[in-house]
């Protein structure tokens, strides 16, 4: 991303971006202690995002990083597997590796986004999908996404689904911190999908 970009994405986008990309980091490995102060540090107004940041903080101020990758593991990897299958192609078909995963790839290639090398898990999975909608945000792939293209991605691959995941994580039985994770998720994905909605066509 150039300055120049940089400059014509405004703040709110741009915190947008922010919050994809922070779930994504929290969803795609364990917090560690550096990750665990920085949310502690966190705060959130009197909305119900920002209660659940507030809530997330209060959260993160009490664990432990053994603790949260032990919840990590028994959520997302478990012996065979976790308690959560966090992939678009898994919650909108009931299986793995489906037509979700081919019409995201499919995606992808049209925006410049590809796979890190030493990423092994399908591209469909809550933690990526983050990824890639915070960075068409700020133009990390082929230059800023339109709010067109943010909608028409979001409502493709993120909207019809994630909520619903972040729902299974906050009332999932090995959930703690991860909890309040899905709860600032889901508030966040709600948000999200009535602001497209509202977006004229």
């Amino acid at each position: 991303m150039n300055a120049e970009q940089d400059i014509m994405i405004p703040e709110e986008d741009r915190l947008r971006a922010d919050l994809y990309n922070y779930l994504g980091l929290l969803l795609a490995r364990p917090a560690d202690q550096i990750t665990l102060e920085q949310t502690a540090a966190l705060s959130g107004d009197a909305s119900g995002l920002g209660a659940a940041i507030t809530s997330l903080a209060k959260v993160a101020k009490v664990s432990k990083p053994q603790a949260v990758e032990r919840e990590f593991n028994a959520l997302f990897i478990g012996l065979g597997r976790g308690e959560l299958l966090p992939y678009a192609s898994y919650y909108l078909s009931g299986f793995l590796n489906e037509k979700p995963l081919a019409a995201l790839r499919s995606d992808m290639a049209a925006h410049g986004i590809r796979r890190a090398p030493n990423v092994y898990e399908p591209e469909d999975n809550i933690a990526s999908l983050m990824e890639m909608m915070g960075g068409l945000i700020v133009g990390r792939f082929t230059g800023v996404g339109s709010l067109a293209d943010q909608k028409t991605f979001f409502n493709k691959h993120i909207g019809p689904w994630a909520k619903h995941f972040f729902s299974d994580l906050e009332g999932a039985k090995a959930s703690v911190f991860y909890a309040s994770v899905g709860s600032v998720g889901r508030e966040f994905m709600e948000i999200e999908r009535e602001a497209f909605r509202l977006l004229a066509n």
